[in-house]
């Protein structure tokens, strides 16, 4: 799927970006992609995954999370997608921005990104936001809301934005790591049986996806779809 985004007429400030979204799983056919991309997504993809298994799995344990069995895996990687971003050079990037503040509704997201850098995220003092300085052979890993989810906050999603440049473009590659659209998500039962209270309901994630994706919330507000009212 392509799109080219400018954002919603009324905001502020516009978005400036072209992208392409590869979605990686058994429904979506590979042939269906543009030729120019497909061998290489393929290839990232093939070498990607074993890697953010391998982080869950870390992440995981910290949870007191048995290893990613044939249970475990459609909620935490049931479905996969890999985007290619351009941001072209912007004209005026006092009144642009590449990606407006959001967290990510993935389980973990791993990014490639260029030399231009751009990628901030939030910090924890107020509103002070962090440049991430790309590193050559480095993968930029952040946690996701589905994630927070079930880790019953123990685990944060991290909000971030990504600032354009007047005179370089940017090129990122994110795969966001997703449960199943089938799959319930809520806390993990490992983390509650010693009494800790739910602060999430447990969900549909197609229905937390709809929900997503047609308020397009700014930062992590999409959490309150999912926050237990009794809590």
């Amino acid at each position: 799927m392509f799109w080219s985004a400018i954002g919603e007429k009324d905001e502020k400030v516009l978005e400036w970006r072209d992208g392409i979204r590869h979605g990686c799983n058994p429904q979506n056919d590979s042939n269906l992609w543009p030729p120019q991309t497909r061998n290489q997504v393929l290839e990232y993809q093939k070498w990607a995954t074993p890697l953010a298994k391998k982080l869950l799995e870390v992440l995981l344990k910290g949870l007191n999370v048995n290893e990613i069995d044939e249970s475990l895996e459609p909620l935490l990687m049931g479905t996969m997608a890999i985007n290619i971003n351009y941001y072209p050079p912007c004209p005026n990037p006092n009144i642009a921005i590449g990606f407006r503040r959001h967290c990510d509704m993935s389980c973990i997201t791993l990014l490639l990104q260029d030399d231009t850098g751009g990628l901030y995220v939030q910090g924890t003092k107020g509103d002070n936001w962090i440049h991430v300085n790309p590193i050559k052979g480095a993968l930029a890993v952040n946690i996701g809301n589905s994630l927070q989810i079930m880790s019953n906050d123990q685990y944060k999603s991290i909000e971030h934005c990504v600032a354009v440049d007047s005179s370089r473009a940017r090129i990122s590659v994110p795969l966001f790591v997703n449960p199943s659209p089938d799959s319930i998500i809520g806390p993990f039962p490992q983390i509650l049986k010693d009494g800790e209270k739910s602060v999430y309901k447990h969900i549909l994630f197609s229905d937390y996806w709809d929900h997503y994706f047609s308020k397009r919330p700014s930062g992590n507000a999409s959490l309150d779809f999912a926050k237990n009212l009794m809590f």
